[in-house]
């Protein structure tokens, strides 16, 4: 059970990780935009390394 769920919170991660990679290729990107996924991106990861 608890694999299933690491592999969902690694999902979100690399879905987060793509919105990132596609606002930093944005002309003009939104740094509150970049600045709110990383921190969502980081809750993840800490989440994913306490599982």
């Amino acid at each position: 059970m608890a694999s299933s769920h690491v592999n969902a919170l690694q999902s979100k991660h690399a879905g987060l990780e793509a919105k990132l990679r596609d606002e930093m290729a944005r002309p003009a990107p939104d740094a509150a935009m970049i600045q709110s996924l990383k921190k969502q991106k980081l809750r993840l990861k800490e989440e994913i390394a306490r599982n």
